[in-house]
């Protein structure tokens, strides 16, 4: 190990220095990062024979069939007495079933098949692990592996259900080719109808699917696939990391899901929560083998104060291969193209972010409060996800800015593919709430829009789903409010409110889109200024889902403007597969002018003119532009209302 150690260098260190030479001072941080990453490495291929193999430990943890129907069953409970197996096939006998210890913390089991030679478990069956703990206790516990989980109408606690179907769904479309402008539709599958209830993923597949292909996004983030039990948490505080969620359908239905969409050129990202897990226990990994540690740190450090869960221990060893094969999970089994990775703030920091401002000092991402135990997971899961499934995309949330985070990892980086632009939805809110129209900054607005590290690619959204959830509104709520509800129909009078809204609308998602990033996202609904906001049921709401659903039908109304906002999203994506805007370098901004309240930039000999002054229009305007040319006027993205306008100009180089 010492001449492992003596011998590694970042083979493309330099590249890193060329883009951003500050970060030469904190050479040793990043050479220190890189070396625990090959060390990891290094100890996988030893140990385990290499991460192909360890990232497919969901082949041998849980339960499986042999070819013989013999049933396979192996846990890792380090701090367990004994181990049993239970359930509907042994009449929920608590002793008739144990499994035999093995080296460093494992248990394994093997059921012989019935007399007739089919398993001795049957699908759809259910199954707990009781476990019996050194001080005597006696639990009952879901494998953190389970692949499928249930709950019955009246109960609170999921039950492990044995997920072997007969005909099982296989998927025939290929995945599509890595985007080279990403678009991205972030949905969630339980509220994607006009209904009151919990959608399902065949009413995605068939419903939601074709209605993202027309707006021309071409990748979805799906949320809340993993199982969690609190269907309010929206999907972040996971109780099976391997279950997709039952709630919406089975597993094959969701396999169908993502063949649907690769069938029609459509990448799907999976929400994948690897930043902390719930504190449940009968349903959840907290406390599985009666210890209060196992797959976390013991508290205080295992614990997250403001979130009320757990903290994963990404220093040991079997958590390492519960998270990477996880990933590999969703990869293999359900085909999805990548994953935006939720709290990566969190993860980074042993502050998780809490009270830090990070005015984008390097000390801060620098030295003692820099997790590296996680920032080394993230490394090995991109290196590991890159490596197997080069066109695989891998989406950042983090807050804090950290440099090198969407660099690959043999520069020293993080190996994240994108990041997410977290300060521009914020900026449009905190515009919104606190300014009159003729206050609104235009360089502030155009620096929150490209302030974002060099060569470091980034997503930008107008509003985020935070903003959606009660308590806060959405954007086109914002603008437009109480009249929505009396004031959204081409048979009345337009007002200005309404006019106002529906321009600015449309004029800070092109501008978005057009300037924020490298791609771009928006969340269900909100392409056609959804009204209200997004609360699930609840206590607080009689457990209704009045608010917990996405009114497509509104869009259907042909005599009401939503329909003239969905178009115009639809048509802003279309514009931008013709343009590649996304795939360009930077705007060359050529105007920000605070007087006029016009801003001026072109990007893939694009030209856009935004006129956000209240109650000046202008004719005989003259900008300037990066390349000479003829620039024909595009009318279909343009917005009018009196003075407020934004002009869109493809270029023709005469």
């Amino acid at each position: 190990m010492a001449d492992l150690e003596d011998s590694v260098a970042i083979p493309e260190f330099s590249c890193l220095l060329q883009m951003d030479p500050y970060l030469k001072a904190y050479e040793k941080d990043f050479k220190r990062r890189y070396e625990l990453l090959q060390k990891q490495l290094f100890q996988l291929e030893e140990a385990e024979g290499g991460f192909d193999q360890f990232t497919r430990s969901y082949n041998t943890f849980g339960v499986h069939r042999l070819p013989d129907n013999r049933l396979f069953f192996k846990e890792w409970a380090p701090a367990a007495e004994a181990l049993f197996l239970t359930g509907d096939f042994n009449g929920w006998d608590k002793f008739a079933h144990p499994y035999t210890k093995k080296e460093f913390g494992k248990w394994e089991l093997i059921l012989p098949p019935k007399h007739d030679k089919s398993p001795a478990v049957d699908h759809n069956t259910k199954l707990k692990v009781v476990v019996h703990t050194k001080e005597g206790e006696r639990l009952y516990r879901i494998s953190p592996w389970a692949k499928y989980v249930t709950r019955e109408e009246k109960s609170v606690i999921y039950d492990w259900v044995h997920w072997d179907p007969p005909q099982p769904y296989i998927q025939i479309h290929p995945r599509p080719k890595k985007p080279t402008s990403l678009r991205i539709y972030e949905a969630h599958v339980g509220i994607a109808s006009p209904e009151g209830k919990i959608a399902s993923y065949t009413n995605f597949t068939n419903n939601v699917l074709p209605r993202i292909k027309d707006l021309g996004y071409n990748c979805i983030q799906l949320m809340a696939i993993m199982e969690h039990a609190y269907y309010a948490s929206f999907g972040y505080q996971i109780t099976s990391f391997f279950a997709a969620s039952s709630r919406y359908g089975t597993p094959e239905e969701l396999k169908q899901l993502l063949d649907a969409a690769h069938s029609m050129g459509i990448v799907v990202l999976l929400d994948v929560v690897h930043s902390h897990a719930s504190k449940n226990t009968e349903d959840g990994l907290n406390a599985f083998d009666g210890s209060d540690s196992c797959f976390f740190h013991s508290p205080p450090r295992g614990e997250h104060k403001l979130w009320d869960s757990r903290l994963f221990n990404y220093s040991s060893w079997e958590v390492l291969r519960f998270l990477l094969s996880n990933l590999r999970w969703w990869m293999e089994e359900y085909r999805f193209d990548g994953f935006r990775f939720d709290g990566i703030t969190s993860m980074l920091y042993h502050h998780h972010g809490i009270g830090s401002g990070f005015s984008g000092d390097y000390s801060e991402y620098f030295g003692l409060q820099v997790d590296e135990d996680s920032l080394v997971y993230l490394m090995l899961a991109n290196h590991i996800l890159h490596t197997l499934y080069p066109d695989c995309i891998t989406v950042a949330e983090d807050v804090s800015g950290m440099p090198a985070l969407c660099r690959g990892v043999e520069e020293g980086g993080l190996g994240f593919d994108y990041r997410l632009a977290m300060a521009i939805p914020d900026k449009w809110i905190q515009i919104l709430k606190e300014l009159k129209d003729e206050d609104w900054d235009m360089g502030n607005i155009v620096h929150t829009l490209t302030n974002r590290r060099y060569g470091e690619k980034c997503i930008a959204y107008a509003e985020s789903h935070d903003q959606a959830l009660v308590g806060d509104k959405s954007l086109a709520f914002w603008l437009m409010d109480k009249e929505m509800y009396t004031n959204m129909s081409s048979t009345s009078p337009l007002t200005p409110i309404i006019d106002r809204g529906l321009q600015l609308h449309k004029m800070i998602r092109l501008l978005t889109h057009a300037l924020g990033g490298e791609g771009y996202l928006n969340f269900i609904g909100n392409e056609f200024g959804h009204p209200e906001w997004l609360d699930f049921p609840r206590e607080g709401n009689n457990q209704s889902y009045h608010y917990a659903r996405r009114q497509f039908n509104l869009v259907a109304m042909d005599h009401l403007r939503y329909c003239q906002l969905y178009a115009f999203d639809r048509d802003m994506n279309r514009t931008e597969d013709k343009y590649g805007w996304l795939a360009a370098a930077p705007a060359f901004i050529s105007a920000t002018h605070q007087e006029d309240k016009v801003i001026v930039f072109d990007r893939a000999n694009v030209l856009f003119i935004f006129n956000f002054h209240p109650s000046k229009s202008f004719q005989g305007y003259r900008v300037a532009v990066e390349v000479p040319g003829k620039y024909p006027f595009s009318s279909h993205l343009s917005c009018h209302f009196r003075c407020w306008f934004c002009f869109f100009y493809g270029i023709s180089i005469q």
